[in-house]
């Protein structure tokens, strides 16, 4: 997973859709994330749990901050004490490898 926490610019490469196979190999590489929602709706989830508001919104402007670097925006869900997180790629109608960049990227602010 250490390859995928470098910086690549999204905006000059091509995405291409995931096959099945590629999405449950890299899925199982990280920790606490699941498979939702199916065709050019899936997506990958994951809930992550703070102490308190704060920490929550820290999360969460790191994330958009990484987001905003990597041109890959995901669907946050704010809560008092956590956030979900909801990643897919629109333009490929499905999964590509920018989500699981940018879901290691995620686990590694809390790590």
């Amino acid at each position: 997973m250490t390859s995928m926490l470098k910086k690549k610019d999204w905006s000059a490469l091509t995405r291409r859709a995931l096959t099945a196979t590629e999405v449950v190999s890299q899925l199982a590489q990280l920790d606490g994330w699941s498979l939702t929602g199916d065709g050019a709706d899936v997506a990958i989830e994951k809930t992550y749990r703070f102490a308190n508001y704060y920490e929550t919104i820290s999360f969460v402007n790191a994330v958009a901050f990484i987001a905003n670097a990597q041109d890959h925006h995901p669907d946050l869900s704010v809560h008092y004490n956590r956030c979900v997180v909801r990643l897919n790629t629109h333009d490929v109608h499905g999964l590509s490898s920018t989500d699981f960049e940018c879901a290691a990227q995620f686990d590694a602010l809390v790590a």
